[in-house]
């Protein structure tokens, strides 16, 4: 065997068809795109398009990048809090849940919870009962004398340390 005598094998390379070259090579005229008109133009074609239907597409229902079963919280930071107690609109005598925020003007609606957020300093001692509260949210509450019961759910931690 020699350099010069090596070959591919029978079929493995397919000579390539030159499309528009005439009537004999079998796709000349046309060149494979059919009449005229859009579809026989670069760059532009109706994808998915049905005949004035409405395409499959638009049919189906959209989903993904959005969480069914989201909680719509309302948000309240403490120094909001705070000025409802010096106006003498919030009544801090008992436990001061959702439904004592709407009461005293400081949310419109309940929505599906609270979440307590830490700007501002709470100076009265409160007793909170709410879904959720961030840390500094809560170290600033007991700083004042206050507590704050969570009602949400324990989220598991997911420890892989445990081998």
């Amino acid at each position: 065997m020699k350099l010069n005598q090596i070959a591919d094998r029978d079929g493995a390379h397919k000579k390539r068809v030159r499309i528009g070259r005439g009537i004999g090579s079998g796709v000349g005229k046309t060149g494979g795109r059919g009449g005229k008109g859009q579809t026989a133009r670069s760059g532009v074609r109706i994808k998915g398009f049905e005949g004035g239907q409405m395409p499959l597409h638009r049919r189906l229902p959209k989903r993904g990048f959005n969480v069914p079963f989201t909680l719509k919280l309302n948000e309240i930071n403490l120094d909001r809090i705070q000025q409802a107690i010096e106006a003498k609109k919030l009544d801090i005598s008992g436990t001061v849940d959702a439904d004592a925020l709407v009461k005293a003007g400081l949310l419109r609606r309940a929505k599906d919870g609270v979440r307590l957020l830490g700007a501002g300093e709470l100076k009265a001692k409160v007793v909170f009962s709410v879904w959720g509260a961030s840390k500094s949210a809560v170290a600033g509450i007991e700083k004042a004398g206050g507590s704050v019961t969570i009602l949400a759910p324990k989220k598991e931690e997911t420890g892989e340390s445990a081998a």
